[in-house]
Parts: structure tokens; C-alpha cells; sequence
């Protein structure tokens, strides 16, 4: 066989180690990552090696030449450009003549591949992907295989709600020469979005074999001294240059002094030097480097030629090649040091930074991040397209400004952005940090002020923005601060470009303009009068002024008790408005609080006889609702009460409709009277926008008092909502409380169990296959249809270590009784004491 090795990676979420050197050549026990892949390729008898390349190729084919001092004929092909994976080895079609297997440089492992070679043969495959199953997939693709191990379904970066499995593609493939037929020349090409998805789709023979072993992609800073942790402890079977005394590998001129310890495993370079009473504990010390008397170095990484001086400390740290650190310096966890920096004496470095190559700090000089919340979100901090936060601790200006400045490179300088907030203080705090931010980047800021988030998202559509930004205090935490990011479009951020933010984010890779072109603030006009224009154009103004309504309005202080007062005045009903006014100290409320708001509301629609009672959010985007009973209306009931309403208005014109997976089968229910078709999304707005796509789609419902009408915006906008259930009442003559009596009703029960992040794929996947043989959607989570109309979701929280059971019959007593059971196989899946039923 042949093989391929993938070794054109960037290595950006490894900066600043991989800043002077492709991310393959990352040392990994004083060898390059690539070597450890390349020895793995040796034992399985593989000779012909093809190296793809692209980022910084010299340093690779410098390191391995033709390769006959590893015993390969090593071959390169480098990319003329990013082809994607797929497209990548397309470039080696004349090689690859034969079966062929492709492996990442940059993955650490221990594969025995003989194995999955056979497995390869002998199901006759086209392809193989090897697969492993880890605690917490979603970075990964997870794959699904029947028990023949044919792969059944493909997920390339799921979410939560669909990890299916804690089966994952490893990035090792075994294919047979053919299959390069598929994969056009030149493009744009990958094997997880692209090529895989067709043959799974064609039925081309496409295998996945689990493999048992070690294996971690080394993707980020924490990845990398994991490995190394790893590779210390004898979980990775590695080759471990050196001669072995102990627990201590010794490279050839490597000189110890007297009375130095070691702790743990210690792996010296060739030519390293270590000075008389330092302390070595769980470390690697690259080639050539120097340890002065009485240094102590804990669990970290030091690469080749670096000196660390006399009485200096390094805790959970990486040094990269050729770094000075003085005298007595002190280095916190988790730090960082790029190549050829200069640390003076007497520094101290404090936790959780990052030194670009070529950098100096003076002696006795303290570093340290002013971003106190560096910890929190050294992994990721994005949920979907909003960051949250504790407000003026990981919300504070430093953060601000420096996201700003990130979102600024992925815009571009020279374009705009508009930005928005609600009027909590530091809602404008961070809204003003991020201007700078944005402004630094030389982009142009269309300062919203305080906006409603459907408004931002309307001003959006006009096309002279590419991206939004709203600042608003959380409407379910008072500590904390949201930031929401939309599209040029108005539509929630695709996770694609906030992976894009996030990593300049964390890279620190934005250019700052020059003086001259640093960006400025404006302020659009008549964006309010639009946006009401549209709004009143998209109403049957004549149907709800006839109607003449009487509404009690709770405004929750927030930002829509500035706007729809002038919107309802021009519609004719008469309104009393509580909590009409701006107050960021009592805009979020617990769920006591909303229950108590909506009693006082209800009595107050009694004792004055009126027709509705209303509770719009603070954000001006979710509503609650009393009918004219003085009666709440729960959210997942008032979705069915609003599809009866739309569906009755709009009579055999409505060919679908969308809901998220756990709503109610009554809307099933009802849209069936209608002959309209449910489509069902995730659980989450975004999905909820997605469905607007599709314009057969003429409404979706949300379960949480968010409705979208596609006709005015693709969003939810409780002011709208309001609007139009006003409209519908006043056309179809019914109310919410008579729908709220007569419609068919079900019983639904939720409960929650706690389950941490490293089993939920273990979770998922027992979920798949207790689910196996009956009818099931896995839109989001694990939805399965039982005997008699029953139902039960299974769902992981995408923010909190939970597991979400949601279970609907027609009674409460039986949903209550098939949550228990629910809830006690997945604590009995978590713990795996029994088999499956």
C-alpha cells in the first residue's frame, strides 16, 4: 500500500508554537508529530509516503528530505491552493494507483491499522473511514454504522441535539483508487462535507471501522499539553527518543549536575544541560537547551535551545525554540512562549497568556492578561451566535474591545457594522467597547442605540452592513450579559463564521488600521420609521381598528415601551400599559416572577372586561399571553392556539408550516385538519429562521413565545406577534380562551438529568440504539414515537452538563410515569450497569 499524509494545516488555534513552523512539526517528545506518523506508517510495511502540502512546505520536506532515513520514499505535492481535504489528494491522482491509506500529520496516535486494513478488504469497501469513540464529540464528525459497519449516516461539527453517537471519523481513511474518480480537480473538495455524503447517498461501498486505541487530534494550546501528559504517563504508545534510566530518557551528550531531581517521567534532548539542584517533574527538554542550578520545571514542554535561568520557575507551561527566560522568573499555568523571546529577570508571567515570537519583557516586570476570565473560555465562547457572560467580570471592556477589534478583522476594514443594545448600563459599556474594537479594525459602526433586536435585524436587511451586533442584560440571568451576532442578512451567525471570530479571537490576529483609516460612528436615521412602515403595511390595519380591542400590556421595562405604544396608537385598541417604562435594574425576571406578572395580569383583563392580556420581554421578542378568562396561556399551548388561528385565516393557502421537535403533536393535530405539512426543526431560534427558507414555509411556532411570520421578517418580534394575533382574532372572530377550551390538548412532562459533558455521546448513543426498530426523528436529540400517539425526546443541553426528557401522551399521569422510566435509563446508560432493553 501507499499513504498519504495530510500536512498542509495552518496550525492557527496552536499560535504562537506553530507561528515559525507548520503544525505536523510541532514536537511531540522532542520528534515532530509528523515522525510518530510516519514510524506508524513503517509498521504497517508501508514504503511509498505522499506528503500534501501547503502552509510553510520547506520546513517539512527540509526535515524528511526523500525519506530513506526513515526507511519511506517520501514524495510531496504541494497545493497550489486550499482544495479541501478531498481535493487536496485529487492532486496526487497520478500516485495514488493503487489502495492507499490517508492520515493526518497533526493527530497523535497509536492505531494498530493492520486490522482496519482487513476489515477493509474484507468487505470489499471503496472506502473505510477508521473511527474511535471520545467523551465529547462534538468538535468531531460523528458516523453512524449499521451492524454490518456500513456507514449509515454522516455528521460533519454537530451540535448536541445531533450526537447521534460518540462514534467519530478520526481523519484515517482507506480507499480504494477508484474513488478519486469522484472528486473534481481543482475544487474546493472535502471528504466529510463532500465526498462522503455522495457515496453514502450513491450506496458506493462506504465502511467505518472502530478502532481500539489511543488517539487525540491535537487541535489547540490545551490539546497539545494533553498529549504531552499522555505521551509522560505511557497512555500513547510512543517512541521515546533517548537512553532510559528510570523514569528519565537521556539523549546523547546530555550532561546532569549534581543533586538535581526528577518527578514523575522526564525525557532530555541531545546535548541538554542541567544544572546542579533544579528539579525536573513530568517535562520535556528539547535539544540543546540549558536548566541553571536551581530551576524547577512542573508538566511542561521546552523546546530545543532555550535557556532557563538560575532559580526560575515553570508551572503547566510551553517554551518554543530558542527563548531567553532569566533569573528567578516565575511562569504561571498555562502560558505560552513563542520562539526567541526574551524574559528578563525577576519577571513574573501570569497565568493563562500568550508571547508572540520575538517578544521582550523587562526584568522584575509583572505580565499578566487584564481579562480576568481567561480560564472560562480558553475552549470556546460562543453558544450558537451569542457569547453570555457575568457582566463587569467576564463582561468587562477589556473583553469588549477585544472582541471588537476580532470582529473587525473577520469584516474587513472599510466596511460596516451595525451594533445595537438595550439600556441596561453595562449593556452601553460593552456596546462602546465594542465600537472601539470595531473601529480599531478600521470598520465603520452604524450605532443602533437602544433598539429592539427585531429592528436590528430589520435595519440589517437594508445590505449596507455585513455583519449586527446587540448588547442586552440576560433575560434569565441578572449577572450576566448577552452579545447576539447576526449576518449581513439580519439572521442569527452561522457557526462557521463565529468559529471565524472566535479563532481570531483567541489568535489574536487582527490588524489594527492605520490612523488615517481607523473607522468612524454614525448614526442611521429614520430606521424607527421604517420599521413601522413595514410593520403596519404587513397588518389588516381595517380588521383590528373595527374590532376594537381592549388589551392590559405588561412591557417588562424594556425597550418595545418605546416603539409599539406608537404602533397600537394606530391601530385603535385601547390599551392599559404596565410597566411602560425603561429600567434595566428590573428587566430580568425568574420564572416566579413571570408567573406572579401574569396572575396580576389576568386580573386585571377580568376586572376590566377586556380582551387580551399581554407580556412582551424585554428584548421585545417573546411574549406570554392571557386570554380574556383571566387565564396564562403556557407557551406550548399558545403555539397551538396561534397555528389554529393562522391556519383558519388562511385557509387552503398554506401548504407548510415549521415547529421546533419538541412541540406538541396537537399542532400535528390541527394542521392536519387543514391538510398543511409540519416541518420540524431543531430546538433553538436559529433552526426556527433556517425554516423561512423554504417559502412554502408560511409560518413557524416556537414553544417559547416566539413566532416568525415570514411575509414581515424571517425572526421572531413579539411586537409583531401581538400584531398579528390581534389580526387573526379580529378575522376569524375566535378567541384565545374559546381556541384554549376546544382545541385538542395533550399531556407533556419534562425532566431534566444531570449528565457530564464526556458521557453525553455515550448517552446519545444508547439512546440510538434502544431507540432502534421504531419510528424515530433525529432532527434534535432522540425522538421516539411509542405505541398509542406516545412520544418521548431525548435532547442534551448544548450549555449545562443536562440531559433534557421531554414525554407527551394524552394523560398526565402516564407522561409523568414514561418520564421516570426515561430518566432512569439514562442515569442507567451513564453509568452502563445494565444491558439495553
Amino acid at each position: 500500500m501507499k499513504a498519504v499524509i495530510m500536512a498542509g494545516g495552518f496550525g492557527t488555534r496552536l499560535r504562537p508554537l506553530t507561528c515559525s513552523i507548520p503544525k505536523p512539526m510541532a514536537p511531540m517528545v522532542n520528534r515532530p508529530m509528523m515522525y510518530h506518523i510516519v514510524t506508524l506508517l513503517t509498521k504497517l510495511g508501508i514504503r511509498e509516503v505522499l506528503s500534501l502540502l501547503y502552509y510553510q512546505p520547506e520546513v517539512i520536506t527540509t526535515y524528511f528530505g526523500n525519506g530513506s532515513a526513515f526507511g519511506i520514499d517520501m514524495h510531496y505535492v504541494q497545493s497550489e491552493a486550499d482544495f479541501g481535504t478531498a481535493g487536496s489528494v485529487r492532486n496526487a491522482y497520478e500516485f495514488l494507483d493503487e489502495r492507499f491509506i490517508i492520515i493526518s500529520g497533526d493527530v497523535l496516535t497509536d492505531f494498530d491499522l493492520t486490522h482496519a486494513i482487513e476489515f477493509h478488504k474484507q468487505k470489499k469497501a471503496k472506502a473505510t473511514i477508521v473511527l474511535t469513540r471520545v467523551p465529547d464529540p462534538l468538535s468531531f464528525g460523528v458516523v453512524m454504522v449499521n451492524d454490518d459497519q456500513k456507514v449509515t449516516r454522516f455528521l460533519e461539527k454537530p451540535q448536541w441535539g445531533e450526537v447521534f453517537s460518540d462514534t467519530i471519523n478520526t481523519g484515517i481513511y482507506i480507499l480504494e483508487p477508484e474513488v478519486l474518480d469522484l472528486i473534481p480537480y481543482k475544487r474546493d473538495y472535502d471528504f466529510s462535507k463532500d465526498l462522503f455524503p455522495q457515496m453514502l447517498a450513491d450506496d458506493l461501498g462506504l465502511y467505518g471501522y472502530i478502532a481500539e486505541g489511543y488517539w487525540r487530534d491535537i487541535g489547540n494550546l490545551t490539546e497539545y499539553q494533553m498529549a504531552h501528559i499522555d505521551a509522560l504517563k505511557g497512555v500513547v504508545k510512543l517512541e521515546i527518543p533517548g537512553k532510559r534510566r528510570g523514569q528519565v530518557y537521556m539523549g546523547e551528550g546530555t550532561f546532569i549536575a549534581d543533586d538535581v531531581q526528577f518527578e514523575g517521567t522526564v525525557v532530555l534532548g541531545d546535548n541538554v544541560k542541567i544544572g546542579r539542584g533544579a528539579m525536573l517533574a513530568d517535562t520535556v527538554i528539547g535539544d540543546g537547551a540549558l536548566v541553571e542550578s536551581g530551576a524547577a520545571i512542573r508538566n511542561s514542554v521546552i523546546w530545543p535551545h532555550t535557556r532557563i535561568g538560575k532559580g526560575a520557575h515553570i508551572t503547566d507551561d510551553v517554551v518554543c525554540t530558542d527563548v531567553e527566560i532569566g533569573n528567578d522568573v516565575v511562569i504561571a499555568e498555562h502560558v505560552f512562549v513563542g520562539d526567541r523571546c526574551r524574559i528578563g529577570d525577576g519577571a513574573r508571567l501570569m497565568a493563562n497568556i500568550k508571547l508572540w515570537p520575538d517578544k521582550e519583557v523587562e526584568s522584575r516586570a509583572t505580565l499578566s492578561t487584564s481579562l480576568v476570565w481567561a480560564d472560562r473560555w480558553t475552549r470556546e465562547i460562543f453558544t450558537d451566535a451569542r457569547i453570555s457572560g457575568l457582566s463587569n467580570i467576564e463582561m468587562n471592556p477589556e473583553f469588549g474591545a477585544k472582541l471588537g477589534a476580532a470582529l473587525g478583522a473577520f469584516a474587513g476594514k472599510g466596511r460596516a457594522v451595525a451594533i445595537s443594545r438595550d439600556a441596561d448600563n453595562v449593556s452601553r459599556m460593552i456596546h462602546r467597547a465594542i465600537s472601539t474594537g470595531l473601529m480599531s479594525a478600521g470598520v465603520q459602526v452604524n450605532d443602533l442605540h437602544t433598539t429592539p433586536i427585531p429592528l436590528t435585524r430589520s435595519e440589517l436587511r437594508n445590505g449596507k452592513q455585513v455583519a449586527g451586533v446587540h448588547v442586552r442584560k440576560s433575560p434569565h440571568d441578572r449577572r450576566k450579559t448577552d452579545i447576539i451576532f447576526f449576518s449581513a442578512d439580519g439572521k442569527d451567525m452561522a457557526p462557521g463564521k463565529t468559529k471565524t471570530i472566535e479563532r481570531l479571537f483567541f489568535g489574536e490576529e487582527y490588524q489594527r488600521a492605520p490612523y488615517d483609516e481607523v473607522g468612524g460612528i454614525y448614526f442611521p436615521e429614520r430606521t424607527n420609521e421604517s420599521y413601522i412602515a413595514r410593520f403596519l403595511e404587513s397588518l389588516d390595519e381595517v380588521a383590528i381598528r373595527d374590532a376594537r380591542f381592549k388589551i392590559a400590556f405588561d412591557f417588562s421595562y424594556g425597550v418595545a415601551s418605546v416603539l409599539l405604544p406608537n404602533i397600537l396608537g394606530s391601530l385603535g385598541p385601547e390599551v392599559v400599559s404596565l410597566n411602560a417604562y425603561l429600567d434595566p435594574t428590573r428587566m430580568t425576571r425568574e420564572r416566579e416572577e413571570v408567573d406572579a406578572a401574569l396572575k396580576k395580569l389576568g386580573e386585571v383583563v377580568i376586572s376590566l372586561g377586556y380582551d387580551f392580556g399581554f407580556i412582551i420581554d424585554p428584548g421585545a421578542e417573546k411574549i406570554h399571553a392571557v386570554s380574556e378568562t383571566g387565564e396564562a396561556i403556557p407557551n406550548y399551548r399558545l403555539l397551538s392556539i396561534v397555528t389554529k388561528l393562522v391556519l383558519e385565516t388562511n385557509k387552503g393557502t398554506i401548504k407548510k408550516i415549521a415547529v421546533p421537535i419538541v412541540a406538541s403533536s396537537e399542532v400535528e393535530m390541527i394542521a392536519r385538519e387543514y391538510g398543511v405539512e409540519v416541518i420540524y426543526t431543531r430546538n433553538n431560534h436559529s433552526a426556527m429562521m433556517d425554516a423561512t427558507n423554504d417559502k412554502e414555509v408560511a409560518f413557524v411556532g416556537g414553544t417559547r413565545g416566539g413566532f416568525i411570520f415570514p411575509d414581515f421578517l424571517f425572526s421572531i418580534d413579539g411586537m409583531y406577534c401581538v400584531a398579528k394575533i390581534l389580526e387573526l382574532v379580529a378575522r376569524t372572530g375566535l378567541t384565545l380562551g374559546q381556541l384554549n377550551t376546544q382545541l385538542p390538548r395533550r399531556a407533556a412532562v419534562e425532566r431534566a438529568v444531570e449528565c457530564p459533558w464526556e458521557l453525553k455521546g455515550k448517552v446519545m448513543r444508547k439512546a440510538m440504539e434502544h431507540s432502534e426498530g421504531y419510528p424515530r426523528l433525529l432532527v434534535d436529540g432522540v425522538k421516539i414515537f411509542l405505541e398509542d400517539n406516545e412520544w418521548a425526546l431525548l435532547i442534551p443541553d448544548k450549555e449545562r452538563p443536562i440531559f433534557h426528557i421531554v414525554v407527551e401522551t394524552d394523560m398526565h399521569e402516564r407522561s409523568a410515569q414514561l418520564a421516570l422510566e426515561y430518566e432512569r435509563l439514562v442515569k442507567e446508560w451513564k453509568e452502563d450497569t445494565v444491558p439495553l432493553p
